[in-house]
């Protein structure tokens, strides 16, 4: 589900609860995409496979960075009518967060673009974001939905 438009009355569900298409989002919605913790078991087994010389005292590599936000992108994204991913940009990694560390997940509507009838574009920015609120990383994305 994505998060109520702004004074959108309760209970808000999109018009297909299971299927939120390109019309259910506003420029400038925020949706949380959720939380997940850099567990230290993972971040161990993470680096001794894919980032072998990395010393794990100095928190989680960029990969595994994205690839927790990646993992929380798609799980969000389960409901909605979104047909292919276009485009990651923009790439920013500002921290690598230490093992333990939970991080919150937030997409922002920056901007959408109907294609045709039956498709649209919706270009988002997506952060993740540590316990204190600092950003730990942040993409662009450009994503095709399925409109109505």
């Amino acid at each position: 589900m994505i998060d109520p438009p702004p004074g959108a009355p309760e209970p808000w569900t999109p018009s297909e609860p299971l299927l939120v298409h390109f019309e259910d989002w506003e420029v400038g919605q925020v949706s949380a995409l959720g939380v997940c913790a850099v567990d230290p078991a993972a971040l161990a087994l993470f680096v001794e496979r894919f980032a072998p010389g990395h010393e794990v005292e100095t928190g989680a590599p960029e990969a595994m960075v994205y690839a927790l936000w990646a993992g929380l992108a798609a799980e969000r994204a389960r409901g909605w009518a979104q047909t292919k991913t276009l485009a990651v940009d923009a790439l920013r990694f500002s921290r690598n967060p230490p093992p333990g560390e939970l991080l919150r997940g937030r997409m922002t509507v920056m901007g959408k673009d109907p294609v045709g009838d039956g498709k649209g574009i919706l270009i988002a920015q997506h952060d993740l974001l540590d316990e204190a609120g600092r950003l730990v990383f942040s993409c662009l994305t450009r994503t095709l939905f399925a409109r109505r």
